[in-house]
Protein backbone atom coordinates (compact mmCIF):
# COMPACT_ATOMS: atom_id res chain seq x y z
CA UNK A 1 0.00 0.00 0.00
CA UNK A 2 1.43 3.15 -1.06
CA UNK A 3 1.08 5.70 2.48
CA UNK A 4 0.99 8.70 0.27
CA UNK A 5 4.17 10.08 2.46
CA UNK A 6 7.24 9.83 0.65
CA UNK A 7 9.34 12.66 0.70
CA UNK A 8 8.00 13.82 3.63
CA UNK A 9 10.12 14.86 7.16
CA UNK A 10 9.97 12.97 9.97
CA UNK A 11 11.66 13.34 13.65
CA UNK A 12 11.51 9.58 15.25
CA UNK A 13 12.47 10.36 19.25
CA UNK A 14 14.19 7.34 20.79
CA UNK A 15 14.72 5.04 17.74
CA UNK A 16 18.49 3.62 18.23
CA UNK A 17 16.32 0.23 19.33
CA UNK A 18 13.00 -1.32 20.26
CA UNK A 19 9.48 0.40 19.21
CA UNK A 20 11.36 3.40 17.99
CA UNK A 21 13.67 2.17 15.75
CA UNK A 22 10.04 -0.08 14.56
CA UNK A 23 8.24 2.78 13.73
CA UNK A 24 11.49 4.57 12.25
CA UNK A 25 11.96 1.61 9.99
CA UNK A 26 8.23 1.61 8.30
CA UNK A 27 8.24 5.10 7.66
CA UNK A 28 11.76 5.04 6.19
CA UNK A 29 10.17 1.99 3.86
CA UNK A 30 7.69 4.68 2.86
CA UNK A 31 10.53 7.04 1.71
CA UNK A 32 10.12 9.09 4.57
CA UNK A 33 13.19 10.88 5.15
CA UNK A 34 14.46 11.14 9.15
CA UNK A 35 15.12 13.01 11.75
CA UNK A 36 16.71 10.03 14.59
CA UNK A 37 17.55 10.38 18.16
CA UNK A 38 18.82 8.86 21.04
CA UNK A 39 21.24 9.08 24.02
CA UNK A 40 23.74 6.89 22.95
CA UNK A 41 25.85 8.02 20.03
CA UNK A 42 27.04 4.48 18.48
CA UNK A 43 23.75 2.48 18.87
CA UNK A 44 21.74 5.94 16.98
CA UNK A 45 24.42 6.04 14.19
CA UNK A 46 24.63 2.69 13.41
CA UNK A 47 20.64 2.92 12.48
CA UNK A 48 21.01 5.41 10.90
CA UNK A 49 23.62 4.05 8.80
CA UNK A 50 21.43 0.86 8.66
CA UNK A 51 17.95 2.85 7.26
CA UNK A 52 19.99 4.36 4.70
CA UNK A 53 21.41 1.91 3.30
CA UNK A 54 18.32 -0.24 3.04
CA UNK A 55 15.88 2.61 2.66
CA UNK A 56 17.75 5.11 0.32
CA UNK A 57 16.45 7.73 2.57
CA UNK A 58 17.89 10.52 4.20
CA UNK A 59 18.60 10.10 7.70
CA UNK A 60 20.26 13.06 10.23
CA UNK A 61 20.97 11.00 13.88
CA UNK A 62 20.99 14.00 16.22
CA UNK A 63 22.69 11.58 20.00
CA UNK A 64 21.00 13.53 22.74
CA UNK A 65 18.67 13.39 26.20
CA UNK A 66 14.88 14.92 24.16
CA UNK A 67 13.82 15.03 28.30
CA UNK A 68 16.07 17.83 28.52
CA UNK A 69 16.28 21.45 27.26
CA UNK A 70 19.29 21.48 25.91
CA UNK A 71 18.64 17.81 24.14
CA UNK A 72 15.33 19.24 22.63
CA UNK A 73 16.96 21.93 21.22
CA UNK A 74 19.97 20.44 19.74
CA UNK A 75 16.65 17.82 18.05
CA UNK A 76 14.64 20.95 17.17
CA UNK A 77 17.63 22.80 15.62
CA UNK A 78 18.94 19.66 13.14
CA UNK A 79 14.61 18.62 12.45
CA UNK A 80 13.86 22.23 11.46
CA UNK A 81 10.46 22.17 9.36
CA UNK A 82 9.14 18.34 10.07
CA UNK A 83 6.02 17.10 8.65
CA UNK A 84 5.60 13.37 11.39
CA UNK A 85 6.61 13.72 14.82
CA UNK A 86 6.64 10.43 16.90
CA UNK A 87 7.15 11.16 20.57
CA UNK A 88 8.66 8.31 22.55
CA UNK A 89 10.39 8.16 25.58
CA UNK A 90 11.63 5.31 27.91
CA UNK A 91 9.05 4.57 30.71
CA UNK A 92 9.97 5.53 34.47
CA UNK A 93 11.43 2.10 36.71
CA UNK A 94 8.50 0.45 38.09
CA UNK A 95 8.02 0.08 41.86
CA UNK A 96 5.85 0.13 44.85
CA UNK A 97 3.40 3.38 45.77
CA UNK A 98 5.35 3.68 48.76
CA UNK A 99 8.41 4.20 46.97
CA UNK A 100 8.13 7.31 45.10
CA UNK A 101 8.42 10.76 46.31
CA UNK A 102 7.79 14.06 44.50
CA UNK A 103 11.12 13.76 42.89
CA UNK A 104 10.56 10.83 40.94
CA UNK A 105 7.26 12.44 39.76
CA UNK A 106 9.09 15.28 38.60
CA UNK A 107 11.02 13.10 36.67
CA UNK A 108 8.62 11.29 35.02
CA UNK A 109 6.15 14.00 33.99
CA UNK A 110 9.34 15.51 32.10
CA UNK A 111 10.13 12.46 30.41
CA UNK A 112 6.30 11.62 29.65
CA UNK A 113 4.13 14.15 29.75
CA UNK A 114 6.29 17.57 29.40
CA UNK A 115 8.84 16.62 26.93
CA UNK A 116 6.39 15.35 24.25
CA UNK A 117 4.06 18.40 24.53
CA UNK A 118 7.08 21.09 24.68
CA UNK A 119 7.91 19.19 21.03
CA UNK A 120 4.34 19.52 20.13
CA UNK A 121 4.55 23.11 20.74
CA UNK A 122 7.46 23.75 18.84
CA UNK A 123 6.49 21.55 15.56
CA UNK A 124 2.96 21.45 14.95
CA UNK A 125 2.58 25.71 14.23
CA UNK A 126 4.56 24.74 11.30
CA UNK A 127 2.58 21.99 10.25
CA UNK A 128 -0.75 24.12 10.53
CA UNK A 129 0.61 26.82 8.69
CA UNK A 130 1.52 24.23 5.71
CA UNK A 131 -1.31 22.51 6.39
CA UNK A 132 -0.85 19.15 7.03
CA UNK A 133 1.00 17.14 9.30
CA UNK A 134 1.02 13.70 11.73
CA UNK A 135 1.61 13.24 15.32
CA UNK A 136 1.98 9.84 16.85
CA UNK A 137 3.05 9.67 20.89
CA UNK A 138 4.09 6.20 21.93
CA UNK A 139 2.48 6.04 25.40
CA UNK A 140 1.65 2.71 26.83
CA UNK A 141 -1.73 0.32 27.49
CA UNK A 142 -1.33 1.52 31.22
CA UNK A 143 -3.64 4.36 30.08
CA UNK A 144 -6.50 2.35 29.71
CA UNK A 145 -5.66 0.10 31.91
CA UNK A 146 -3.46 0.68 34.70
CA UNK A 147 -0.31 -1.32 36.07
CA UNK A 148 0.22 -1.28 39.96
CA UNK A 149 4.11 -1.49 39.75
CA UNK A 150 4.33 1.08 36.93
CA UNK A 151 2.65 4.14 38.97
CA UNK A 152 4.94 6.36 37.62
CA UNK A 153 4.12 5.97 34.00
CA UNK A 154 0.83 5.61 34.80
CA UNK A 155 0.29 8.93 35.74
CA UNK A 156 2.63 10.91 33.43
CA UNK A 157 1.25 8.66 30.43
CA UNK A 158 -2.10 9.42 31.53
CA UNK A 159 -1.47 13.29 31.94
CA UNK A 160 -0.56 13.33 28.22
CA UNK A 161 -3.26 11.67 27.04
CA UNK A 162 -5.52 14.34 28.83
CA UNK A 163 -3.61 17.14 26.67
CA UNK A 164 -3.74 14.95 23.40
CA UNK A 165 -7.58 14.65 23.83
CA UNK A 166 -7.94 18.50 23.80
CA UNK A 167 -5.11 19.77 21.45
CA UNK A 168 -5.79 17.22 19.03
CA UNK A 169 -9.34 18.02 18.33
CA UNK A 170 -7.87 22.24 17.81
CA UNK A 171 -5.38 21.77 15.64
CA UNK A 172 -7.89 19.05 13.53
CA UNK A 173 -8.99 21.69 10.90
CA UNK A 174 -5.50 22.99 9.93
CA UNK A 175 -4.83 19.39 8.77
CA UNK A 176 -2.80 18.02 11.72
CA UNK A 177 -3.48 14.62 12.97
CA UNK A 178 -2.96 13.87 16.27
CA UNK A 179 -2.95 10.02 18.35
CA UNK A 180 -1.80 7.85 20.46
CA UNK A 181 -0.33 4.00 20.35
CA UNK A 182 -0.51 2.42 22.93
CA UNK A 183 1.90 -0.91 23.35
CA UNK A 184 1.17 -3.71 25.53
CA UNK A 185 4.16 -5.76 25.92
CA UNK A 186 6.58 -5.65 23.47
CA UNK A 187 9.92 -7.86 22.58
CA UNK A 188 12.11 -5.07 23.06
CA UNK A 189 15.43 -3.97 26.01
CA UNK A 190 11.65 -2.45 28.30
CA UNK A 191 10.17 -5.75 28.41
CA UNK A 192 13.39 -7.89 29.34
CA UNK A 193 14.23 -5.56 32.11
CA UNK A 194 10.48 -6.28 33.67
CA UNK A 195 10.81 -10.02 32.69
CA UNK A 196 14.24 -9.79 34.51
CA UNK A 197 12.89 -8.37 37.52
CA UNK A 198 10.37 -10.49 38.06
CA UNK A 199 12.29 -13.72 37.48
CA UNK A 200 14.76 -12.30 40.10
CA UNK A 201 11.73 -11.63 42.49
CA UNK A 202 10.02 -15.47 42.08
CA UNK A 203 12.85 -16.82 41.61
CA UNK A 204 12.65 -18.66 38.12
CA UNK A 205 14.48 -17.77 34.38
CA UNK A 206 14.18 -14.97 32.21
CA UNK A 207 12.57 -17.61 29.81
CA UNK A 208 10.09 -18.62 32.56
CA UNK A 209 9.15 -15.04 33.71
CA UNK A 210 8.64 -13.91 29.48
CA UNK A 211 6.30 -17.27 29.38
CA UNK A 212 4.67 -16.52 32.25
CA UNK A 213 3.54 -13.10 31.15
CA UNK A 214 2.64 -14.07 27.04
CA UNK A 215 0.50 -16.83 28.32
CA UNK A 216 -1.71 -14.09 29.84
CA UNK A 217 -2.01 -12.29 26.19
CA UNK A 218 -4.42 -13.85 24.10
CA UNK A 219 -2.26 -13.92 21.26
CA UNK A 220 -0.30 -16.05 23.08
CA UNK A 221 3.40 -13.95 22.40
CA UNK A 222 4.86 -10.47 22.73
CA UNK A 223 4.19 -8.26 19.58
CA UNK A 224 7.28 -7.47 17.61
CA UNK A 225 8.93 -3.46 16.63
CA UNK A 226 7.78 -3.97 12.69
CA UNK A 227 4.66 -5.00 13.23
CA UNK A 228 4.21 -1.83 15.95
CA UNK A 229 6.23 0.60 13.37
CA UNK A 230 3.97 -0.54 10.94
CA UNK A 231 0.95 0.48 12.77
CA UNK A 232 2.62 3.94 13.38
CA UNK A 233 3.58 4.44 9.60
CA UNK A 234 -0.56 3.77 8.92
CA UNK A 235 -1.27 6.48 11.23
CA UNK A 236 1.25 9.03 9.67
CA UNK A 237 -0.23 8.05 6.57
CA UNK A 238 -2.66 10.17 3.55
CA UNK A 239 -5.41 7.48 4.92
CA UNK A 240 -5.40 8.64 8.67
CA UNK A 241 -6.50 11.98 8.10
CA UNK A 242 -10.36 11.53 9.64
CA UNK A 243 -8.68 9.80 12.92
CA UNK A 244 -8.55 12.29 15.46
CA UNK A 245 -7.27 11.91 19.08
CA UNK A 246 -7.68 8.39 19.47
CA UNK A 247 -5.46 5.97 21.77
CA UNK A 248 -5.07 2.96 19.57
CA UNK A 249 -3.89 -0.26 21.28
CA UNK A 250 -1.83 -2.74 20.24
CA UNK A 251 -1.87 -5.31 23.36
CA UNK A 252 -2.67 -8.77 21.51
CA UNK A 253 -6.24 -8.79 23.30
CA UNK A 254 -4.82 -8.61 26.57
CA UNK A 255 -7.09 -5.85 27.95
CA UNK A 256 -10.77 -7.01 28.05
CA UNK A 257 -13.25 -4.09 26.59
CA UNK A 258 -15.94 -3.39 25.09
CA UNK A 259 -15.21 0.24 23.74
Amino acid sequence: MDLGIKGKRALVCASSKGLGRGCAEALAEAGVDLIINARSEGPLEETAKALRDTYGVKVTAVAADITTEEGRAQVLKAAGAVDILVNNAGGPPPGMWTDWEREDFIKALDANMLTPIALIKALVPGMMDRGWGRVVNITSQSVKSPIAVLGLSNSARAGLTGYVAGTSRQVAGKGVVMNNLLPGIHATDRAKSLDTGVAEKEGITLEEASAQRASGIPAGRYGTAQEFGATCAFLCSQYAGYMIGQNVLLDGGALITTM
